[in-house]
């Protein structure tokens, strides 16, 4: 970053400020908590770590310091569900992220759907990244696309599926243009992500116990070669200690 874009330390300062009160309106919400699922307490929360996120990136831009909060990831963030308990409608959301790779891998397939498309105007949209993505996925269902992802040239990122309850189904075309604007956090009966950070959260935990496993092999290793050794000393007659003082004579 720029010394120009850097932040001023007076931004800092505020940024500092705006934690300190957070913290103070957090506090006098859970004191004055109702029940477990207080919204009080919730919004103060969300408050709360988007204040501590804030600071701690002015910190860093400007000082090139970090601060030990944690802030939590989204599926922690979720409100308490208070939703129906019998919903009779639900919704599905799903976002898939994907890069294209192999852009002439991806041109090459839309030029298959093309070429098998008898009724096909004859406009060349596989000549493009953009048209061929209109044209595959256009042609394919999401699923599909979803697990045939490395045959049209794209990389998985991260996912996400989030299911909502709802009183009663929506009307027909009514949230067609606004898909996600929406959506009621307190709704969600449940999400399920996919990302490489947690693939690489779970090579660390592999990586520790290797090594643990590979540290209490040595010492295992270590102690067998001293008790070893030991029985060498003793078979050879140099490990027995002397007996001093005791005389052995006979009658």
């Amino acid at each position: 970053m720029s010394d120009a874009a850097q932040p001023t330390a007076a931004e800092v300062r505020a940024a500092a400020e705006a934690v300190k009160t957070a913290l103070d309106r957090h506090l006098a919400a859970v004191e004055r908590r109702s029940g477990e699922d207080d919204p009080a307490v919730y919004d103060a929360f969300n408050q709360l770590a988007a204040a501590a996120e804030a600071y701690d990136e002015l910190l860093y831009d400007r000082y090139d310091e970090v601060t030990p909060f944690e802030i939590p990831g989204a599926d922690d963030s979720l409100p308490p569900y208070t939703g129906p308990e019998e919903p009779s409608a639900l919704s599905v959301l799903i976002r898939r992220d994907y890069a294209v790779a192999e852009p002439q891998r991806l041109m090459a397939q839309a030029r298959r759907v093309e070429a098998a498309d008898e009724e096909g105007e004859g406009v060349a949209s596989s000549g493009t990244v953009h048209g061929a993505l209109g044209l595959l996925f256009g042609e394919f269902e999401p699923d599909e696309i979803a697990s045939r992802h490395k045959e049209f040239g794209l990389e998985e990122g991260d996912s996400t599926l989030w299911v909502t309850a709802a009183d009663e189904a929506a009307e027909p075309g009514e949230w067609l243009e606004a898909p996600f604007e929406q959506v009621e956090p307190q709704r969600v009966v449940c999400r399920f992500d996919v990302s490489a950070v947690f693939d690489d959260e779970f090579d660390d935990d592999l990586e520790d116990a290797d090594l643990e496993e590979e540290e209490l092999e040595e010492d295992v290793e270590e102690d067998l070669e001293e008790d070893l050794e030991e029985e060498d000393l003793d078979a050879d007659g140099d490990g027995v200690p002397e007996r001093l003082g005791v005389d052995r004579r006979g009658p």
